[in-house]
């Protein structure tokens, strides 16, 4: 059983935990399928049917991506709208293509965990954040299982720290690439 992993990030390059996560997944090219969007399709230009064709051919189907404006990049944004089409994904003349395939999200979030919580400073938990992304896959009828996230840091509201990933301590990050194996292996 093969996991495709779609990464979305725009600057992948300069990513701490978002590179890491690639770095460990392609140490097993036997399990997973990593498909960076923003290589394959620079010009944003995604080919529909061949996007379809990658997803038929792995059991699960992982989205990877950081938060951004409490959502995802835009180009994952248009791989969704254009790749779960009526009548591939959803609907009728075999919309069934999602049906009961293993889905998840792995993330980095950017922020603190305790920003992410209804008394914190967003006042929703990531989960209800990204509730568009279960029903979306819901809708399909695949089997939507769960997040994995990874917590940042963020000093005023508005204002990233840059590279705050960077201070994350070499074992922290070593333990988080781990970790999010384990998460899609459990898929």
């Amino acid at each position: 059983m093969k996991t495709l992993v779609i990464v979305s990030h725009p600057s992948i390059e300069t990513s701490v935990i978002n590179k890491r996560w690639v770095q460990e997944l392609h140490k097993y090219p036997e399990k997973y399928t990593v498909h960076d969007l923003y290589k394959a399709y620079p010009d944003q230009s995604i080919d529909v049917e061949k996007e379809q064709r990658l997803v038929e051919t792995h059991d699960h189907l992982m989205l990877q991506f950081p938060i951004q404006w409490f959502n995802c990049p835009p180009l994952l944004k248009q791989w969704l709208d254009e790749v779960l089409a009526y009548g591939w994904a959803y609907g009728s003349n075999g919309g069934d293509k999602l049906k009961n395939r293993k889905v998840a999200l792995g993330v980095s979030a950017g922020i603190k965990k305790a920003d992410y919580s209804e008394t914190g400073r967003y006042r929703y938990t990531l989960e209800q954040i990204l509730v568009p992304f279960e029903t979306t896959f819901r809708y399909c009828n695949a089997d939507f299982r769960s997040v994995f996230a990874f917590y940042g840091t963020e000093s005023e509201p508005g204002e990233n720290v840059p590279g705050a990933e960077a201070d994350q301590p070499a074992d922290e990050l070593e333990q988080s690439a781990r970790n999010y194996l384990k998460f899609i292996d459990s898929l």
